[in-house]
């Protein structure tokens, strides 16, 4: 469906402010992408999106600091076990310099260069699969809303990073939103570790209103689950990619 076609079959309907979609994706998901495929607008969820994500970055590097998480980093993986205490005051020196440039840069990109991929994957599925099309504004707009569930997500994280104790902290998995929260990287296995830490409540979300809100954008002639199971299979490929690379 075309956005010319869109607003030919909408005249007439009141669109909803940006407050009401960002609340509307947590209420009434259906409604909110069907306004949001008939006139797209992405700034105000991704700037939101972007904020928490910076804001929760910055928080866990004030509270834990930066040594502290690269040193986690390098005993979770292993390479800790092959270093003297001299060579890895010297790698955790040099990397939180690194990191502390690296980190703050990509709170502000991560967040668009993410939502720019799944936009892309989205009008593939649309394409390949289904044989439908929309503009990349909607669906980097559909996208950047779906994304809007991992401001609970960052909200969840701050709360653990300020009132935790740093010397306990995953700095990798901080909220117990998912399963690999509740298990040691040791004693399961790096491969196994990756496949729990990826089940996760707030990644199931997000495909989910991915799913609604592509739908949506071909007015629901794909079914939301017809999409939603796409999303799902290429994520899992991700998921089961991501596990087999931890063991290398």
């Amino acid at each position: 469906m075309t956005n010319g076609e869109a607003n030919m079959m909408t005249a007439g309907v009141q669109e909803m402010s940006a407050a009401a979609r960002f609340f509307g994706v947590f209420t009434e998901p259906s409604k909110t992408f069907a306004d949001i495929a008939r006139k797209p607008g992405f700034w105000a969820p991704l700037i939101v999106l972007i904020v928490f994500s910076f804001v929760s970055v910055e928080t866990l590097i004030h509270k834990v600091g930066m040594e502290q998480i690269v040193r986690h980093s390098i005993e979770v993986s292993g390479r800790a076990s092959t270093m003297s205490p001299e060579q890895m005051q010297t790698a955790v020196s040099q990397g939180a310099k690194f990191a502390g440039i690296i980190t703050p840069i990509a709170g502000l990109i991560g967040i668009p260069i993410l939502i720019f991929i799944i936009s892309a994957i989205g009008l593939l599925i649309l394409k390949v699969i289904f044989g439908s099309t929309t503009s990349f504004k909607t669906a980097f707009s559909v996208t950047a809303h779906a994304y809007l569930p991992l401001v609970l997500a960052s909200i969840l994280a701050i709360i653990v990073i300020l009132f935790g104790d740093p010397a306990n902290m995953n700095p990798q998995n901080l909220t117990p939103t998912n399963i690999g929260f509740f298990l040691s990287r040791q004693s399961a296995g790096s491969a196994l570790y990756s496949l729990a830490t990826s089940i996760d409540f707030f990644s199931f979300w997000v495909l989910g209103l991915l799913g609604i809100g592509f739908s949506a954008t071909t007015g629901r002639k794909v079914k939301p689950k017809s999409m939603f199971f796409a999303f799902l299979v290429l994520w899992a490929i991700y998921v089961l990619i991501r596990a087999g690379l931890s063991l290398l």
